[in-house]
């Protein structure tokens, strides 16, 4: 235990943590829709409303196919600028309440062009509004990567990208771009010029890689030039790519609820999220789509404390890493990384 570190019994470490500030970078907007707001979408939208019970139903699956089409059943109920609106704020409402101080969340244009076959200026303009409103009320900073669905195809993540680029001309909230979607049906070499296009346009790169497939993700990732990646959980099965992770320190925006509810990992306990940061890899903890895997970036803080022996003082390190792999200019970082630095006990 580091000397600067103080011995707290189970419920002030656990209100140590909550206070902790933070931040989230594996965060959908699509996926902070929690049964509550679904319901007040359903009575806007549905001719037979969805009541609660009904509602939280279709936030159970049992494997990776199964969450998707949980997914598409909720964002279903997106259908007006409105609606983005509301969860934007509702969201940053949830994150201040978890110690969050900044956060870059997923936003995917690829749904809106692939499923509602519609512009997304109305509803980019909304998620603006919430994100102004919620930042003034709540304090928490708010950047956007734009999700291209990797199994929709390289043409229509062109079209992603490309809008992104443009939006970001008027709106540099718009940091980045990633692919996420099924990995089996998408590999990220399909988007390496896309990708190349992007950087040149200033926007940062992401992507979801070995969440659902194996190390070959992470690796292609990486050479079309992904500078932080989502999930990562393949990398344990491959020691030349832990080793290039540690030495390159790309950050992995780790999600272990994620992992355990989705089936990609067997069980929280398999989790190689210590293995990871004892190798010197650079995790960060991050919750995903927090409604539909029954646990929010505190309750992942949590976790990693109670059931993976992080002391709190590496807990601090940890929220160190989100804000040190944040796509943040660098003096809004230094002054967040100077708070968590000063963090009391």
């Amino acid at each position: 235990m580091s000397p600067r570190e103080k011995k707290f019994n189970p419920g002030e470490a656990a209100s140590w943590l909550l206070g902790l500030p933070k931040a989230e970078l594996h965060l959908h907007l699509e996926g902070t829709i929690a049964p509550e707001t679904l319901v007040e979408l359903s009575q806007r939208h549905d001719a037979a409303p969805l009541d609660l019970a009904a509602a939280r139903n279709l936030y159970q699956y049992k494997d990776f196919t199964g969450f998707l089409m949980a997914f598409k059943a909720v964002t279903e109920r997106l259908r007006t600028p409105e609606d983005y609106e509301l969860i934007t704020y509702n969201m940053l409402r949830g994150l201040a309440r978890q110690g969050v101080v900044h956060a870059e969340a997923y936003v995917s244009f690829g749904i809106i062009y692939y499923w509602k076959k519609i512009e997304v200026d109305p509803f980019f303009e909304a998620i603006e509004r919430g994100r102004l409103r919620g930042e003034q009320d709540f304090g928490v900073s708010l950047l956007w990567l734009i999700d291209a669905v990797r199994h929709f195809g390289a043409e229509e993540g062109a079209r992603v990208f490309r809008k992104a680029a443009e939006l970001r001309r008027i709106a540099p909230s718009i940091v980045g771009i990633g692919i996420g979607g099924d990995e089996a049906r998408g590999s990220a070499e399909l988007f390496r010029d896309l990708y190349a296009e992007a950087r040149d346009n200033g926007l940062r790169l992401t992507a979801h890689a070995g969440e659902s497939v194996g190390p070959e993700s992470i690796w292609s990732a990486i050479n079309i030039g992904a500078e932080r990646l989502g999930h990562g959980l393949a990398a344990q099965h491959d020691a030349e790519l832990l080793e290039v992770l540690a030495e390159k320190q790309i950050p992995v925006e780790v999600c272990m609820t994620s992992n355990v509810k989705t089936g990609c990992c067997p069980a929280l306990d398999a989790h190689p999220v210590k293995d990871y940061f004892e190798r010197g890899l650079m995790v960060t903890l991050n919750s995903d789509d927090p409604p539909m895997f029954g646990s929010d970036l505190a309750g992942e803080y949590q976790i990693a404390h109670e059931q993976f022996g992080f002391t709190l003082e590496q807990m601090r390190e940890l929220a160190a890493n989100s804000v040190e792999a944040s796509f943040l200019p660098p003096e809004r970082k230094l002054h967040l990384l100077k708070r968590v630095e000063q963090y009391g006990w």
